[in-house]
């Protein structure tokens, strides 16, 4: 087998920890209807899911215009609570330079909105370490459907078996 020539990333869980700011804004923007989402469930059944996926599971059958206003509700808490408080986690950030030194191609793909993925990369310092982004926006279906990591090689410019996987949501690595 070849060595991956890209590296396709996940970026909450994998280069930041944001699960907390995530549930916190899905707290915030649930407690507008009076709906409690315990962190457990979230974490243990939730965490590395779209929004529109999260909001169903926990809402039922609501309509799409209620579920898209509370899910940018949701994502503008996050950014909110994130802004200035983003730190990666332990080596992520090293191996991010490192692989770019490398001249090793690096996307994002992640079921995050582009706005967050910006956010955090910039906070980091990261962004110009990364040649392709694959937002909540570029796809129609989430992990673990592979349309995201596809893209993500696409846009790297290589077909999917070129490319190395750095994931840690059970959806993501199905």
């Amino acid at each position: 087998m070849a060595p991956p020539r890209g590296i396709l990333w996940d970026m909450d869980g994998v280069i930041v920890d944001s699960g907390h700011y995530h549930y916190m804004a899905y707290r915030e923007a649930l407690s507008a209807l009076g709906v409690e989402l315990p962190e457990k469930r979230y974490r243990e059944q939730l965490f590395g899911r779209r929004n529109f996926d999260i909001l169903r599971e926990v809402l039922g059958d609501r309509p799409q215009p209620e579920i898209e206003a509370l899910a940018g509700r949701k994502e503008a808490a996050f950014r909110r609570l994130v802004k200035g408080n983003v730190k990666p986690l332990p080596g992520a950030d090293s191996l991010v330079r490192r692989a770019h030194a490398l001249a090793k191609p690096q996307a994002i793909v992640s079921s995050t909105p582009r706005a967050n993925i910006e956010l955090v990369l910039k906070s980091l310092g990261l962004r110009s370490c990364f040649d392709a982004i694959v937002s909540e926006e570029d796809v129609t279906r989430g992990k673990p459907d592979p349309q995201g990591f596809a893209l993500g090689a696409e846009r790297l410019g290589m077909p999917p078996q070129a490319c190395v996987v750095l994931e840690d949501a059970p959806e993501g690595i199905a």
